[in-house]
């Protein structure tokens, strides 16, 4: 999960000189149902200079705090599945369970249950991207961030108290915990507007929060394994409530209500003279009192672009300079602008979108299923079930640690190499990955951690990128959850992977590998032949109305002359 990241002194810059037709200068709204809800009560916008420099420092800090406990913990599950395999969750599923058995080892049948909670987990948190823009965009981020310190608590207490409850508690305790992340991670977005300067650190660091905190069961495996198992999980989830019950303090007291808005949103609300009237003007009888106030929004309003001025620090040839930089970004991504203006459901047919969507649901598929059995997988390849464990192990610590390292390289491909570079990139290196994958070596299995940590966040984030500029932020909630969702959903094709592995193959992970990869190598290679040429068109026609736009700069010069010279 992350984010396009666009300047506030840019979209600043674009609003002011723009016409409200273009939807890439519209909100990015995060609510993928858009007008299909009924529409939100017209709120007043939280501008970032209205709040202390010292509060809004403080949140900025909270949010990525609490990111770093809640926002991404179910993705530390090859962490957390040794543990509940030595607690003995499921064996009882297992047949002829004996004494004697390993209980480090899992059977079939145990082993298919724990993985399909994280699937089910995997695909809450994608699929939950539909329900959190919505309530996000009409309650605001307080809300959001509540609601998700609920779900939070709830999944804490059934994962607690799962051996006492007469039902499994764990799957649908794995699942709150799943479905608390992004609404208190996807919230936590809109405080990049409280430093406008700042807002892709800002991003940078609420993003490395959320792939760090899959180390959070990381850290309690370890503690459980120093204590010899007497740190039980129930013990460590009657603590982790700890966590909700401070994000719900901070959303109370700390946090804003409503979300800050950008640079872009403040100066068009600004310059909208209708902002001087409300629908509480109603019921001000005094003529003379309701013109007073109408004036003081009025010049409230003026007093806002200098405001931002003041916020964002940057002056006439530092804003200028900034966007140039943006627009050279553009120019150099090749797809900017593709499918922008269109409705959503012209998008979706298109095969812009069916062919990022199907690329999305096979790598999507390919991470989760590693995720969930890679321990497993590396027992068969290896033949060692201690060196498998020394992988593990390492992709344990390797996991949350690819997020914060790729942040800074991403940052740079993203900006400076075209669309169909990322990904002809992204091809490549999964399919390095999907060939490590196969390779009965030890150093093929450190090769395929390294590259597959580091791969992860790009991949999130190349997709989001690929969304906002091809489709365009108008629709950007709309698309881009779509895809995610039927991603998620797709994700419990997992299980029947985990099936096809034990059942038919014997525990063989190869074959399954195998056909991900020449599936996920077909549908690239024609994702990226497609979007090059695409690229190349969109090129063409972009340098033609240039030469368009040139000749009919210069053609009203030359006809003012000739009428001027006939008079």
């Amino acid at each position: 999960m992350s984010l396009h990241r666009v300047s506030s002194m840019s979209s600043y810059e674009q609003v002011r000189g723009s016409s409200p037709a273009r939807s890439e200068h519209r909100k990015m709204s995060f609510n993928p149902v858009g007008t299909w809800v009924p529409p939100a009560a017209k709120e007043e916008p939280v501008a970032a200079f209205e709040v202390s420099k010292p509060r809004r420092l403080v949140q900025v800090a909270t949010a990525v705090v609490y990111c770093l406990f809640a926002a991404g913990v179910v993705f530390g599950y090859a962490a957390l599945k040794p543990v509940l395999v030595d607690e003995g969750v499921y064996r009882e599923d297992c047949p002829e369970i004996s004494e004697s058995a390993e209980r480090t080892r899992p059977c079939y049948e145990q082993e298919i249950r724990l993985n399909l909670m994280f699937t089910t987990a995997a695909v809450a948190t994608n699929v939950c991207a539909l329900p959190v823009g919505t309530v996000l965009d009409r309650y605001g981020p307080r809300v959001c961030g509540l609601l998700g310190s609920l779900f939070l608590a709830i999944g804490a207490i059934f994962f607690a108290f799962a051996p006492q409850f007469p039902f499994d508690g764990y799957i649908p305790g794995y699942l709150f915990l799943a479905l608390g992340g992004p609404f208190v991670f996807i919230s936590s977005f809109q405080l990049s507007n409280t430093f406008p300067r700042h807002s892709g650190l800002i991003l940078a660091l609420l993003t490395g929060a959320f792939d760090s905190s899959s180390a959070i069961f990381l850290f309690y495996r370890l503690i459980y394994t120093a204590s010899n198992h007497s740190f039980t999980p129930q013990k460590f989830f009657l603590v982790y409530l700890i966590v909700p019950v401070c994000i719900s303090i901070a959303q109370a007291f700390l946090m804003p209500k409503n979300s800050y808005k950008t640079v872009g949103e403040l100066v068009t609300h600004a310059e909208d003279p209708s902002n001087d009237i409300r629908s509480t003007d109603n019921h001000i009888s005094d003529e003379s009192r309701l013109a007073r106030i109408r004036e003081e929004r009025r010049q409230h309003r003026e007093s806002v672009v200098s405001e931002i001025t003041t916020l964002l620090g940057r002056k006439g040839e530092e804003a200028d300079k900034e966007t140039e930089a943006e627009e050279r970004k553009k120019r150099i991504s090749g797809v900017w602008g593709a499918l922008h203006g269109q409705s959503a459901f012209q998008q979706i047919r298109s095969p812009w979108f069916i062919l990022i969507s199907l690329f999305t649901v096979i790598q999507m598929v390919r991470i989760n299923y590693f995720v969930a059995t890679i321990r497993t997988q590396y027992e068969h390849l290896l033949s060692d079930h201690e060196k498998a464990v020394q992988v593990n192990n390492v992709f344990d610590v390797a996991l949350p640690l690819g997020g914060v390292i790729a942040i800074p390289m991403i940052g740079l491909v993203l900006d400076n190499s075209s669309t169909p570079f990322v990904l002809a990139l992204l091809v490549s290196v999964a399919t390095a990955i999907g060939v490590l994958g196969v390779l009965p070596y030890l150093w093929a299995a450190y090769a395929n951690v390294a590259l597959f940590v580091l791969y992860r966040p790009l991949y999130y984030t190349a997709v989001s990128d690929y969304a906002a500029k091809v489709f365009g932020f108008h629709t950007f909630g709309k698309v881009y959850g779509l895809i995610i969702c039927l991603a998620g959903i797709l994700n419990f094709f997992q299980s029947a992977l985990d099936a096809l592995t034990h059942k038919r193959f014997k525990g063989d992970p190869v074959p399954v590998n195998v056909m991900l990869l020449v599936v996920a190598l077909l549908v690239g290679l024609v994702l990226v032949g497609f979007v090059w040429y695409k690229s190349g068109k969109l090129g063409r026609d972009r340098l033609e109305d240039e030469a368009e736009g040139a000749r009919e700069s210069l053609m009203p010069e030359g006809n003012g002359e000739i009428l001027d010279g006939g008079r």
